[in-house]
């Protein structure tokens, strides 16, 4: 049985406001206005993610511990990055090394870019005891199929002349042999997991270049050399493993690191924010909940297909307590909004007093949005 409107506790599970407050963030100022406008409601904060972009943030806010790492960024240079543990399993989040925001001076690289330093956050996990690993795609800045990745954990990739390939989706062109090395050895044991929201293939009109490649600096002759490239990568990992997983779903998601985690880690794909609420222990903190709130920098057509509210108002209702929402911008009708199951919906933008409050002032307005749900969905 559900709770009655006047039990039980509220949990406050945003996703970040992208460009404004992180997750973490988000939800301490929801909580804060509902504490104010609801004295002595407890309130529980759990972030959450949808696979991508502070999938990282939202495992350390439920209790993970921080490891930092010093890797590889997308070109190449070192960069500061991190993976979450809580005894054997590990969650790494692509973008904390290889995502666009790692690229020095925002200047993109769509023909070098590599994965190299999410093999490396994968390689100091399973040196670290894991024996299962999250890996959340999102935000690459590369088209390399996962060739750093793998590369990082010992696979050799070799032109006809018998030197390692360098890093980067064009230089898979020349790629002529695979060793796999330590590979499997290396992976015992150990459970790779992908966070995924995205079913594109590895290569074709839906595939990783002409989808996602101009959003990393890739046009015209650059899509034809990294197809090339990945074309031919594809050939050879299907060589050497006898598996062909090129038309995979999600093969194509962060650049085609989804074709490598599915070819040479043996990895399995699950949606994102499933796995992610899943792994935060979502269930347990809703039963007997009275109220979940929810949100994300803009509640659209997207949020419908995976996005991170739309999976946190899925597995309230299967809880059978009510879900609210907060964006930054509400671009559903409230015909759109209820039928996905939302109890209320609040714009940033409809607090604002001035058109750009809802960035500048977006935490003050989040508590705010607080207050006004408390006051509306809680009564006593």
């Amino acid at each position: 049985m559900p709770p009655t409107p006047h039990q039980g506790h509220v949990v406050v599970a945003p996703d970040k406001f992208k460009g404004t407050l992180e997750g973490a963030e988000v939800a301490a100022r929801i909580a804060a206005g509902i504490r104010r406008a609801a004295p002595g409601t407890e309130v529980r904060e759990l972030p959450v993610a949808d696979g991508g972009e502070g999938t990282l943030a939202a495992a350390l806010a439920a209790g993970f511990q921080r490891v930092p790492a010093k890797v590889a960024g997308p070109t190449g240079l070192p960069v500061d990055a991190a993976l979450a543990v809580r005894g054997d399993t590990a969650v790494v989040e692509l973008a904390q090394a290889s995502g666009l925001a790692r690229l020095p001076g925002g200047r993109t690289a769509p023909l070098a870019a590599g994965s190299y330093g999410v093999g490396q956050l994968i390689g100091r996990a399973v040196a670290m005891g894991a024996k299962r690993i999250v890996l959340g795609l999102g935000g690459s800045a590369c088209t390399d199929g996962g060739a750093g990745m793998v590369q990082a954990l010992g696979v050799r990739l070799r032109d006809a002349d018998d030197s390692e390939l360098p890093p980067g989706g064009a230089a898979l062109r020349r790629l002529e042999r695979i060793e796999l090395g330590p590979l499997a050895e290396l992976l015992t044991g150990v459970e790779v997991v992908v966070a995924c929201d995205v079913d594109n293939p590895l290569l074709g009109p839906r595939g990783a270049t002409a989808v996602y490649g101009p959003q990393k600096g890739a046009d015209g002759d650059d899509l034809v050399v990294l197809e090339e490239g990945l074309t031919r990568f594809a050939d050879q990992v299907a060589a050497v493993t006898g598996r062909d997983v090129r038309q995979a779903p999600g093969a194509g998601a962060a650049g085609g690191v989804g074709f490598a985690a599915l070819a040479l880690l043996g990895a399995t794909m699950r949606p994102g924010i499933e796995l992610l609420l899943d792994l935060l222990g979502f269930d347990e903190a809703v039963r007997g909940a009275r109220l979940v709130v929810t949100g994300e920098g803009c509640l659209d057509a997207q949020t419908l297909h995976g996005k991170a509210p739309a999976g946190v108002a899925a597995a309230a209702a299967r809880a059978g307590v009510r879900v609210a929402a907060v964006a930054g911008r509400l671009e559903l009708s409230e015909p759109e909004w209820r039928t996905a199951g939302f109890t209320a919906a609040i714009a940033l933008t409809d607090l604002a007093e001035q058109p750009g409050d809802s960035m500048t002032r977006a935490g003050e307005l989040a508590e705010v949005a607080g207050e006004r749900l408390a006051e509306a969905l809680l009564p006593g």
